[in-house]
């Protein structure tokens, strides 16, 4: 499966995901990866495997003319799956339907709970025993299509927002691939807000 990554800083869970498709994991081929800003760290993680980049700068643009342009590159690249990875700017229905149930997100939360930013701090200014990660498809809306995966993240009383955040990052780069390979599979059925995922053959 062709993937468009976009990203928007440092790059970490693209390259979590380059590192699971090198190491054999994941059977999927990295087309292009756009970063709405020039100074995004994981424009040189790009630069230095070899893999297609483009920069389309987004500040001033109205968000559909941009996600226009994003349309038009990542079909230029026959982009099968497009996965956000710390992509900073909410998509627009326009995108969402060029792309029906092929855009996924990484977000450090268990969503429902904490969407949008400062997840970690809210989680902890909250007061929850259990934090993590949600692997979902993207709609519209905030932080709010179906959930693909979920991975948990223990809170103990001595975390900062440094500490967790570095946990469920890790977990993030764990698991983001997995659902990435789930899909290339066809092994994703979805019903509503429902989805089911079966087992590999």
């Amino acid at each position: 499966m062709r993937l468009g990554i976009l990203i928007s800083g440092r790059g970490s869970n693209f390259e979590a995901i380059s590192n699971a498709i090198t190491q054999g994991k994941l059977d999927a081929e990295i087309a292009i990866v756009i970063s709405n800003r020039a100074g995004a760290g994981g424009l040189e993680i790009a630069r230095e495997r070899g893999i297609p980049l483009r920069v389309i700068p987004s500040q001033g643009i109205d968000r559909e003319q941009y996600d226009k342009l994003l349309i038009e590159e990542l079909r230029t690249h026959r982009v099968e799956l497009v996965c956000l990875a710390g992509f900073m700017r909410l998509l627009s229905a326009s995108f969402v339907h060029a792309f029906p149930n092929r855009v996924l997100n990484i977000h450090p939360s268990l969503l429902p709970a904490f969407p949008g930013l400062d997840a970690q701090r809210q989680a902890l200014d909250y007061g929850v025993k259990i934090a993590g990660c949600t692997v979902h498809f993207v709609d519209e809306f905030l932080d709010a299509g179906p959930i693909l995966l979920q991975s948990a993240v223990p809170v103990t009383d001595k975390d900062s927002i440094e500490t967790l955040s570095a946990r469920i990052l890790a977990q993030e780069h764990a698991t983001y691939w997995r659902a990435v390979q789930a899909v290339a599979d066809g092994r994703v059925s979805i019903s509503g807000r429902k989805i089911a995922i079966s087992e590999p053959e």
